[in-house]
Parts: C-alpha cells; structure tokens; sequence
C-alpha cells in the first residue's frame, strides 16, 4: 500500500522554518518540537494516509497534514472543523 512508503521513511520527515510558523499558527499548539508531533500524528493506526498527486494527506483528530512525497517536507497542517471543504 502505498502509505507504507511514508510510514518507512518516517525518519525522513522535517520542516521549514516558515512550516514550523505555518502549522504552530494553523493548529494554535503551544509546543516546540511540531516535527515529531506531526510524526506522531502520522504513526497513529487510526491516521487516514492517502497520496495525491505529489503530497501526502494524513488526517487524523479533525486536523489534515500535508508532506512533501519527494523531499518529505510538511508543508502545513490544518484544522478540518475550520475548513470549508475537506481535502480529498
């Protein structure tokens, strides 16, 4: 399945300075490490994984991350009970 490709390269997965702001903002935590919460997040078994085009999707408690599938970038996080649309 290809959501075990993330999950392999969990390890791989980091952030930009500007995606540390972006998601500490967009998820309102008052946390440092935003890295290995988002790799938690992702490590849950009730994460919803899924690819599309060149991202991948984990949703899991109402917020939707999204990671680079090449360079395993987070690009940004968000809270779906904040969100007009859902992400599919």
């Amino acid at each position: 399945m290809d959501k075990e490709i993330l999950l392999a390269n969990i390890d791989k997965v980091h952030t930009t300075e500007m995606g540390f702001v972006r998601i500490k903002k967009n998820l309102k935590l008052d946390i440092n490490d935003i890295v290995q919460y988002c790799k938690n997040k992702v490590l849950d078994k009730n994460c919803n994984i899924y690819k599309q085009g060149k991202n991948w999707y984990c949703e899991i408690d109402n917020i939707v991350i999204t990671i680079n599938s090449y360079s395993y970038t987070i690009i940004t996080a968000h809270n779906l009970k904040n969100e007009k649309i859902k992400l599919y």
